[in-house]
């Protein structure tokens, strides 16, 4: 029998609610393996939502092999098993994810500068100078730049020659690719922020280029380090309109 829960929290979408608060009564034990949940009618009534969401709810919960349809007797509990990479969504519509998501770059892109500097090639770093180049021409054709910029740290990536490295990025590609949108998005809007990214860039690209472990590690946890200042730094009014968009954007839905 599942416990009676607290009202849901407007502005953040129904299904993420229900689903979040279905998957800790099963994470914390008091749905069981094995266990019926109720029909979708009782749990339409138990959370005050429409059959639509709680089926978006089930659908995800089935997704990360928390429950099982079984045909013509219900859906079940099954054991959960290690717990997929989420985030709570209104923490995730927020400044503060966008900072802690760069955080979480900075450790990654630092590590991979180093390597990049070590490992270079020339090819390595022809990929490097051209995804600069197009990310140049992105800015100049009056694009956010997003995805060139991915690009542009993905090539860096390559150049470390550590495939888990570069399949832990890829794996992370959504979130990080999220908050890149966001900071682009807010550099943009300020001519010293625009400039000092190419300025950030360019500094890792002659570390590399130049074999210096020591200043490219330096050079990539500089600029994710300035990326969180300049997101301090922005407009109220960027928050409140894109910023605040784009960050609810992280976890793949739109705003």
């Amino acid at each position: 029998m599942l416990p009676v829960f607290a009202p849901l929290t407007p502005g953040v979408r129904l299904a993420d609610q229900v689903a979040r608060l279905l998957e800790t009564e099963i994470r914390d034990g008091r749905l069981q393996p094995g266990d019926r949940l109720p029909t979708e009618a009782v749990l339409v009534e138990q959370f005050g939502v429409s059959r639509t969401v709680i089926r978006e709810a089930l659908s995800r919960l089935k997704s990360v092999g928390l429950i099982e349809s079984r045909q013509g007797s219900g859906v079940y509990v099954q054991a959960a098993g290690i717990e997929p990479l989420q985030f709570d969504p209104a923490h995730s519509a927020s400044q503060e994810a966008v900072i802690q998501i760069v955080e979480l770059r900075r450790a990654l892109e630092a590590e991979v500068a180093e390597l990049a500097a070590y490992r270079r090639t020339p090819d390595d770093i022809e990929r490097i100078r051209a995804a600069v180049d197009e990310l140049a021409q992105a800015v100049r054709s009056g694009r956010d730049g997003v995805a060139e910029d991915v690009a542009f740290h993905r090539a860096i990536a390559q150049a470390a020659g550590n495939p888990f490295l570069i399949r832990t990025l890829d794996y992370l590609a959504q979130f990080l690719s999220g908050a890149t949108r966001v900071t682009r998005a807010n550099e943009a809007r300020r001519v010293d922020f625009a400039q000092a990214v190419t300025e950030e860039h360019d500094l890792i690209v002659k570390a590399i280029e130049a074999g210096d472990a020591t200043a490219a590690r330096h050079a990539a946890a500089s600029h994710m380090n300035n990326a969180i200042t300049r997101i301090r730094l922005a407009d109220p009014s960027f928050w409140a309109q894109d910023g605040g968009r784009l960050a609810r954007e992280l976890l793949g839905k739109p705003s």
